[in-house]
């Protein structure tokens, strides 16, 4: 098999995966949004538009999903997404109804930030001893709040508060958080406007990640989408680009297929020595925008490449260079499998095997066949951390 062959089959085996092991918020665990599931906790797709208050489930259920997507950013997405529904839940109890009324968040401030006080307390304890065995760290450091912050009113304004202003402001001006997004003539280019519009974007509340982590929840994990051309579809983003992507990527060969070394630790995407233990670090994010020679000389791969840029991602009608995170996206073009399935495949496999430090779980990974880490050169998972 030629790289691009080598390349394809390693990315349809992951998706194959993910298909099988879906990655997505427990949504149904939200207590204003039980009556939108049936009894087996699937979501009434077709009642999507019925009103909830003054607004649809399906408005309601996407302010939830980008305040998600913004929050979904730490050491521990488990212990994340459970501050997020039990602090929304215990705010809805008291009244405070921040996805009806999201001015209630800031009228209700003291209130709100007691509950994620508390509640993050709770889950420390029982998350942090699991949090430090799977990481080989230290329970103490166990923190959910950006950046470190011990200062929980930063966090609960910038990191709650943010997304929440969104739908505020949208409300003022007349317009629903549904109608904003899908004016954009792609799931790409709407997971850029929520982060760079003049008056509605998130700045740096969001990033890139978290940015193409909604689209892939509000079009695939959850159909909310009521736009079906191919912009709105599931090859229509970029891959959310997050440690579990890059270190499987590295690990496996496959982001060196498209570059060498070399240009890697040139672009600061390998960080030498800068890892943890003083290990070299794979810093995936500063992929973004990176060229590959060796993907434009393959004709038939760049036919494919074009297509995914006009037809799906609408970000450029003629590409002359391919870029390497969008790759994936061609590679997936004709085939059955999805961004959507990718990322579900590379999050099961990045925290079940290919794990963040010595003592990866390679003999039992379900793609090792296809690691080159694995298979010869063990230095790629020995020396490199995300």
């Amino acid at each position: 098999m030629n790289i691009t062959q080598k390349s394809q089959k390693l990315l349809t085996t992951i998706a194959e995966i993910g298909r099988e092991y879906s990655a997505k918020p427990d949504i149904h665990l939200i207590d204003p949004f039980n009556h939108f599931f049936d009894k087996n906790k699937n979501l009434i797709l077709n009642e999507l538009d019925k009103q909830d208050g003054p607004w649809t489930r399906r408005e309601l259920i996407t302010r939830f999903l980008l305040l998600n997507a913004v929050l979904d950013q730490g050491p521990d997405i488990e212990g994340l997404r459970q501050l997020l529904i039990k602090v929304t839940n215990e705010l809805y109890q008291r009244e405070v109804r921040i996805l009806h009324r999201p001015l209630d968040f800031f009228k209700e401030l003291g209130i709100s930030i007691d509950k994620i006080c508390t509640v993050h307390e709770g889950i420390k304890k029982v998350r942090a001893p699991i949090w430090a065995k799977e990481n080989q760290s230290n329970p103490e450091k166990y923190n959910l709040f950006m950046d470190n912050s011990k200062q929980v009113l930063n966090y609960a304004v910038f990191r709650w508060g943010v997304p929440l202003c969104v739908p505020l402001i949208l409300e003022k001006d007349g317009k629903t958080l549904i109608d904003y997004l899908e004016r954009c003539n792609s799931a790409e280019l709407m997971s850029k406007e929520i982060k760079d519009n003049e008056r509605y974007g998130l700045g740096k509340a969001i990033g890139d990640k978290a940015g193409h982590l909604f689209a892939k929840w509000y079009v695939c994990s959850f159909n909310l989408a009521r736009r079906q051309d191919k912009g709105w579809q599931n090859l229509s983003f970029e891959i959310p680009f997050d440690s579990n992507a890059g270190r499987i990527f590295f690990r496996t060969g496959f982001l060196l297929n498209w570059a060498n070394i070399k240009d890697y630790i040139e672009w600061e995407v390998v960080q030498k020595g800068k890892g943890k233990g003083g290990l070299n670090y794979i810093r995936v994010t500063n992929i973004r925008g990176k060229k590959s020679d060796v993907a434009l000389k393959d004709n038939g791969l760049f036919e494919r490449y074009k297509t995914i840029c006009a037809e799906y991602l609408s970000t450029k009608k003629r590409p002359r260079t391919i870029e390497i995170q969008q790759i994936p996206n061609a590679l997936l073009l004709n085939t059955d499998y999805g961004i959507d399935e990718l990322d579900n495949g590379l999050i099961y496999i990045g925290t079940n095997f290919c794990l963040n430090h010595e003592n990866s779980k390679c003999k039992d990974c379900p793609i090792k066949e296809l690691c080159e880490g694995y298979n010869s050169n063990p230095d790629l998972i020995q020396n490199y951390r995300t």
